[in-house]
């Protein structure tokens, strides 16, 4: 029996998954760090805290698993995407890590646009608008705000490759963290020469790319010693954490689509061929499936609004099985109160940082079940939005797999089906980003042939939500008002952002 560990370096802290080649999860340790906030809208890390914490977790894992380390045929890791680690030619960390929701950079955005030459350029370059939290604009941002510590800067690395660089003493990046750089020719899967010049940044601080499955390195003695691994197994590149997300969602093939309602909310499709969305409104990245891509819409605030109702508008004594109840005894619709899920702004498909909630259509007959309900509706017409640009793009959409907090909601799951108009599949695995790359794990180390085999192997449908006709004809009807509502206050939000 071989066994594979995944990593999954986050933002709040780093996962280690140790599975059986069955998919079984043998053991599962997590350890946590700090977040750092220095001014308002920053976001830092100090790249040496994730590090101890990885030494933490692997060590907490063998032991506890009590496998034989040659067992474990292969280790591969996910990572937060765009986080950037600034390094030195003695690969010292230069300061802390700018993180991917550090939002200091709307600037050097700008700057980016104007030298690509606007947006469709840019566009052709990297197949992606310009948005804060990319790596691209952290660079400029330390070049012009901190140019003492930009001139010892040798390389830039994500933490993912940050941390495979200590396990293995290998330095790489792969394609699909590298994608979420806006740095990287997403088409070509090579670093963009042409942006690359207009931006004045120099190649040489960037890794070689790779792809997820090609072994990155071994792990080295020391590394061995102090964490119970065998010297000498493969570390395999692995994948950023939404591309790791796919892959243990068996988003491996175009017409299968990932809708995931965590704190945010993520709509992914696989797609056949790299064909960006010219207006910026989704993403589109390389898959950690070779030679594929998949396009991305995100949600800032998708479980973060219904935290929000708990949390603002009832007191401590509710918990999220009574918020359930309270929004099933409504119906669908909500009594026509039609809420826009903005609370922190918008990137997917308003990119605008200005954007803030809305409950629009109050009467005085709505109740407290109507403004829960509403939330979770007016989410999900959000996510629509995504998936309606990736059908837009003529990526099939046959099958749509939920995960997340969300899908854990049984009115949730019937809401998506009938707003969506298709059945709504649940999983018999949701272990997220960590899942993902121990499954790159056992493809790059060849205990699978390739994801399809090992998809088949281990990643099942338990359930499956049928749409309710009657909903779905009047969820039509209130989409096209919801879809009306941005644009009729996109101004306001302007002017008001501007009082606040």
């Amino acid at each position: 029996m071989a066994y594979l560990m995944g990593l999954d370096i986050g933002t709040s802290g780093i996962k280690a998954l140790l599975i059986k080649e069955d998919g079984q999860i043998v053991s599962s340790q997590t350890e946590k760090y700090p977040l750092h906030t220095p001014q308002a809208g920053w976001a830092e890390q100090n790249p040496a805290d994730w590090w101890e914490a990885t030494l933490k977790v692997i060590s907490s894992v063998v032991k506890d698993s009590g496998v034989e380390p040659a067992g474990i045929k292969g280790i591969s890791l996910s990572g937060q995407m765009h986080s950037s680690v600034f390094l030195n030619k003695d690969m010292k960390v230069v300061r802390p890590a700018i993180l991917w929701s550090d939002t200091r950079t709307s600037r050097q955005c700008q700057q980016i646009y104007d030298r690509a030459g606007g947006l469709e350029n840019l566009i052709n370059y990297v197949s992606n608008p310009a948005l804060e939290g990319f790596t691209a604009p952290k660079i400029l941002w330390l070049k012009d705000n901190e140019p003492a510590n930009y001139q010892q800067v040798s390389l830039v690395l994500l933490p993912k490759d940050y941390i495979r660089y200590h396990l293995t003493g290998e330095i790489f990046t792969e394609v699909s963290d590298a994608a979420g750089t806006l740095l990287l020719n997403v088409k070509e899967k090579k670093w963009s020469a042409e942006l690359l010049k207009k931006l004045d940044i120099s190649p040489e601080i960037l890794p070689p790319v790779i792809d997820s499955i090609d072994i990155a390195g071994r792990i080295s003695k020391n590394i061995a010693d102090k964490t119970g691994l065998k010297q000498g197994t493969p570390v395999i590149a692995g994948g950023a954490d939404n591309a790791c997300g796919a892959v243990g969602s068996g988003i491996i093939q175009e017409g299968r689509v990932m809708v995931s309602i965590g704190t945010s909310g993520v709509v992914m499709a696989q797609a056949n061929k790299p064909t960006a969305d010219k207006q910026g409104r989704m993403h589109l990245f390389n898959h950690a499936v070779p030679d594929n891509w998949y396009m991305m819409g995100v949600m800032l605030s998708a479980g973060m609004s219904f935290n929000w109702v708990k949390e603002k508008l009832f007191d401590d004594t509710i918990d999220y099985d009574r918020l359930n109840q309270l929004a099933a005894a409504v119906e669908p619709g909500s009594d026509g109160l039609v809420f826009l899920p903005y609370l922190y702004g918008e990137r997917t498909p308003h990119a605008d940082a200005n954007a803030r909630g809305v409950y629009f259509g109050i009467s005085g007959k709505h109740e407290q079940g109507h403004f829960i309900r509403s939330v979770m509706e007016g989410v999900t017409f959000g996510l629509r939005d995504s998936l309606e640009l990736i059908k837009a793009q003529g990526i099939k959409t046959e099958e749509i797999r939920a995960i997340g907090g969300g899908a854990k909601s049984q009115l949730w799951q019937q809401i998506m089906a009938d707003i969506f108009g298709q059945e709504i599949c649940l999983l018999n695995i949701e272990e997220g980003p960590a899942f993902g790359a121990a499954l790159i794990a056992g493809v790059g180390a060849g205990v699978y042939d390739n994801f399809a085999t090992a998809e088949s192997r281990i990643i099942k449908i338990s359930k499956r939500i049928s749409p309710v006709e009657e909903n779905v004809a009047h969820y039509n009807k209130l989409y096209n008002i919801y879809q009306n509502l941005y644009p009729a206050v996109k101004d306001n939000y302007r002017e008001l952002s501007k009082l606040n």
